[in-house]
């Protein structure tokens, strides 16, 4: 159920969602002044924030000052996706800020708030004056015991789902895709994203019903004089003036990362040199930012033209190739690390470490749903030094937290339960080269780090990225069918990200996959050409896989030195308070003076479980029959 009209009035566009006791409000708002002096950019500065409130589930933030503050994780990728389903949609030559707000008011644990999020917001934004035509939405699909897809299942029933699809897109046409699944074949992700993407079509129709009668209700309409009209004129003239330049430029065949953008570099500095000779005064205004999307625009057009003739990249590979893949396993000294591996992928390359703990390391957040905590996770940095840049080092960023989650997706089903290893396992990727898909690389370096550190994974996995070329009408929505002239890149290169369509990155093995994301850069894909690029996918990671298991076959037959060894004792519910003591006293008096590294106790129905952990086996057995005796005190008294 959607409203408007009764909160945010003054916003350009305001709708609140309903699904049974759940409450979404969202806002879009831009900067739509008329008068106001016109800035040309080729992008559109679009932010988007998503914020749980923790009075709608009745909860109070914890700390001291009582207050929601800076977004959560979960809150950073819900935002991420709204983005990404809404960015590619602006049409060309519409470069005013946007803003896009969602805040959930009211919590039913039955509603999943992120497809509302998705739902809310792209309602807002078309029923507001920005110009904005395409009406899009999102759903989450899962799966039942028997196979069934589920649409928008609650949370909890997605965490027991060996699907956790979120796919958006228009009525035609898939936007966006992101998700993790328990080794789900091709074919069986195929049928997910037509299952969605059916329930979307229902959607997008409601959305531009809704935002017909709101905007007539308002007596506004979208601003579409807002959008500068780029004459196509300048590529034409561009294409037949230097695409011979081009076509040399793209030849270079050099797997070095400089020597490619240099020979690009040249091309683009004779194209400046022609069109941008007069004083920047005498040019009608936003023509320097047409010969540099023309001139990015070429260059995609003489890739794919090359790719469809020759079956030939930039790089010298064919369209199927892998780049050069270099492993090392056991990269640091196991005495001080756990486990480490590094994974060199042409240009791209992650140092992965892996350190394992007791359950005091896991991570803990607090969510809507209460305090959770994951016993296995992965964290990504991404320095500005793996570009050769100086940048901002600090917390993580946006796509920081989206890269590492991805990685950390594609692992998760091969983590053996703690029955089988007890350990807690934190993974880091360092990453110190970049040149595309930096993210698969963290999964393969994640999956040789945990072998290395005696992890037995249930089975090693491995990711690859694929990229796509397509003529520029197609792009737009016009032109023949995309699976016609579509070219689609295996392992792609940081060059042919930023000039492609699409970003699809998949992770998984032979049998199945574990995790997928994709971006795009035009107003949709088919799912036919999903459908193509997942099979390739299949091809690309089976041979990085190969690679993988030629460099490390197995996992390590015993832990790092390093690694806490830890004690596992059942004492009974009534010996716990004395095991604790006053206000944690005797507790702490024993990981003093023993050496322990932490000693958790988990309280159950008529046992509990003290955890013991340590360096030494010996303080562990020691600390250990202080507890005994302890426990024996307490039958005593």
């Amino acid at each position: 159920r959607l409203e408007t009209g009764e909160l945010g009035r003054l916003a350009a566009g305001s709708v609140v969602c309903k699904q049974g006791a759940t409450v979404v409000y969202s806002t879009a708002c831009g900067d739509l002044w008329d008068k106001k002096e016109e800035t040309v950019e080729d992008f559109v500065p679009l932010s988007v924030h998503y914020q749980e409130r923790s009075s709608a589930a009745g909860r109070t933030p914890g700390g001291y000052i009582k207050r929601d503050g800076r977004p959560s994780d979960d809150e950073v990728l819900v935002s991420r996706i709204i983005d990404r389903t809404l960015r590619p949609l602006f049409p060309p030559g519409f470069c005013r800020e946007v803003q896009i707000l969602s805040w959930v008011m009211s919590y039913d644990k039955a509603v999943n708030t992120d497809p509302l999020a998705v739902f809310s917001s792209a309602a807002a934004l078309v029923a507001s004056p920005i110009p904005y035509e395409k009406t899009i939405s999102g759903v989450c699909v899962g799966m039942d015991d028997k196979g069934n897809y589920v649409i928008n299942p609650s949370r909890e029933v997605l965490a027991e789902s060996r699907l956790n699809l979120f796919v958006s897109g228009t009525e035609d046409s898939v936007m966006m895709i992101e998700g993790a699944a328990d080794f789900l074949t091709e074919e069986e992700m195929e049928g997910a994203i037509a299952a969605g993407m059916e329930v979307i079509a229902m959607q997008c129709k409601g959305i531009r019903m809704f935002a017909d009668a709101a905007l007539k209700a308002r007596g506004v309409e979208p601003k579409l004089h807002l959008v500068r009209k780029v004459d196509d004129s300048l590529y034409e003239d561009m294409y037949n003036r230097f695409g011979p330049d081009m076509d040399k430029g793209i030849r270079t065949g050099s797997r070095l990362k400089n020597e490619v953008y240099s020979a690009f570099d040249v091309v683009e500095k004779k194209v400046k040199e022609h069109y941008l000779a007069a004083p920047k005064e005498e040019q009608a205004p936003g023509f320097d930012i047409d010969v540099k999307t023309s001139f990015k625009r070429m260059a995609s057009e003489k890739m794919r033209e090359m790719a469809v003739a020759e079956d030939l990249r930039v790089d010298g590979r064919t369209t199927r190739e892998v780049r050069p893949i270099e492993i090392s396993a056991g990269y640091l000294p196991a005495e001080c690390v756990h486990g480490s591996a590094v994974f060199t992928r042409g240009e791209t390359q992650s140092l992965a470490t892996v350190t394992l703990g007791d359950k005091g390391s896991r991570q803990r957040t607090e969510t809507l749903d209460g305090e959770q905590s994951k016993r296995f996770y992965l964290q990504y940095i991404f320095p500005p030094s793996s570009v050769g840049e100086c940048g901002r080092v600090g917390t993580p960023g946006r796509r920081e937290i989206g890269h590492g989650n991805l990685a950390e997706r594609g692992l998760r089903p091969v983590i053996p339960s703690e029955a089988d290893f007890a350990y807690n396992i934190r993974v880091e990727s360092l990453i110190t080269e970049s040149c595309g898909s930096s993210s698969m690389a963290s999964v393969c370096s994640g999956t040789l780090a945990m072998m290395d550190a005696g992890v037995p994974l249930l089975r090693p996995v491995a990711g690859v990225a694929m990229g796509l070329l397509l003529p520029y009408d197609q792009k737009q929505g016009g032109g023949a069918d995309q699976d016609d002239q579509a070219v689609i890149l295996t392992d792609i290169l940081g060059l042919e990200d930023g000039l492609g369509t699409m970003d699809f990155k998949v992770t998984g093995d032979a049998k199945g996959i574990t995790a997928f994301q994709l971006d795009i850069k035009c107003e949709g894909l088919s799912l036919g050409l999903l459908k193509r690029a997942l099979e390739q996918a299949k091809e690309g990671r089976l041979h990085i896989l190969y690679h993988m298991l030629k460099a490390k076959p197995k996992h390590s037959d015993t832990l790092s030195p390093s690694v806490p060894k830890m004690l596992t004792l059942k004492v009974p519910q009534s010996a716990i308070g004395k095991i604790i003591g006053p206000g944690g006293a005797m507790i702490r008096s024993l990981i003093e003076d023993f050496g322990l590294i932490n000693m958790d106790i988990e309280e159950g129905g008529t046992e509990g479980v003290v955890v013991i952990t340590s360096l030494s086996e010996e303080s562990n057995q020691k600390a250990g029959d202080k507890v005994s005796f302890l426990v024996e005190e307490s039958n005593n008294f």
